[in-house]
Order: structure tokens, then sequence, then C-alpha cells
């Protein structure tokens, strides 16, 4: 199942974040591009998803400085549109896979496409690594334990249900029974045309 390998990446994307644990550290992606192009947007992906948790993190720190702050907002200003640069890469590549696919007549469209419930995935093994975390706090009391491993349980399950889901959505692409039908992005804010703070400049 497709999801069973990009679950197992982006676990080992997340792994390899945290040796380090900073958010400016280099990375290096182990999937060649021509060679693995899904498996290389999915670990580009995971990553990017990885570094802006992390920023979120640090943004929320009361006593940062405001310098630092607006610095950090813009690093994820571009993290924001480079996650979904990527998501619409991985729905090429799904595009280009199931080109040649014959539609049914009574086909239907789904809510997202597949690149979007991929994505909700990756950011879904980021909150299970984290409540993990947390659920085996030495520093936290029995109590704050016991609720964060209910909470880790519900998302353990809720990895199952979306990774069938987007699976079930795959091969009914494939079956022709459903079609993607992708819409680019249309982000005004970053448009110097569009925004009309950036227009006036």
């Amino acid at each position: 199942m497709f999801t069973q390998k990009a679950n197992k990446i982006f676990q080992d994307v997340i792994k390899k974040y945290h040796i380090v644990n900073t958010v400016d550290q280099p990375f290096e992606n182990p999937f060649d591009r021509n060679a693995q192009l899904i498996e290389h947007l999915l670990y580009r992906k995971c990553w990017i998803d990885t570094v802006q948790w992390h920023y979120e993190d640090i943004i929320r720190d009361l006593q940062i400085d405001p310098v630092a702050a607006l610095k950090l907002k813009r690093q994820i200003d571009a993290s924001n549109q480079d996650r979904t640069d990527t998501v619409e890469y991985i729905d090429s590549y799904f595009l280009e896979k199931f080109k040649d696919v014959e539609v049914k007549k009574n086909a239907k469209i789904n809510t997202e496409s597949p690149a979007w419930g991929i994505d909700r995935l990756s950011i879904l093994a980021l909150k299970i690594y984290h409540m993990d975390e947390e659920a085996n706090r030495a520093d936290a009391s029995p109590e704050y334990r016991l609720k964060c491993k209910e909470k880790l349980d519900t998302l353990l399950e809720q990895r199952i249900d979306l990774s069938k889901a987007i699976d079930q959505l795959l091969e009914d692409i494939a079956n022709g029974d459903k079609y993607m039908k992708v819409y680019k992005q249309m982000k005004m804010y970053n448009d110097e045309e569009m925004n009309p703070v950036l227009r006036k400049k």
C-alpha cells in the first residue's frame, strides 16, 4: 500500500531531524529525484513540515525578540509556500501516473486531491511523535501522561483511518471510479499585484 511507504518515510524524516533538533540544520534528501521521485517528494514534504512545526514552537516564546520574531514570521511564510508547492508537485506525480486511466461515466470527484490527504498524513506523523514524547515525559505528572497517552491512541487510530482512506482513493482513481481535478494555488497575499500592501510599494 502507498501509505505504508509514506508513513515509513515520514517517521524516518522526523527521527533524522531530531538527531540534531535545530531548525537551521542542513537538509539532505536520501532519495534521488530522477530515480525515486515520489519518495523524494514525500521526504522533502515531511522535512518542510517538521521544520515548520518547530518554527511554530519558537515563535510562541513570549520572550522572543521582536526583530527575531519578524524574521521567523518571514521564514514561516516561505515555509508555507514551499509546503504548498511540494503538495502540488506530489499531485502532479499522481496526475502523470494516472493520465491513461479510462475514467468511468459515473466516476466521482473527491473532496481533496491525494496530495492534500498526504499533507495531513505527514502532519499527523508529527503529532504522533510529539504526543508520544509528552506521554513519556519523566518530569510530567502521571495524570498528564495518561491524558497524553489517550490522545496518542486517538492519533494512532486516526493514522490508520486516514491511511486507509488515501489508499482507497488512489485505488479508486486507478480503477476509474474517481478522477483527479487539481486547482493550482491562488494565494493572493504573496502576489505583488493582488496584495494591496505590496502593490503600494
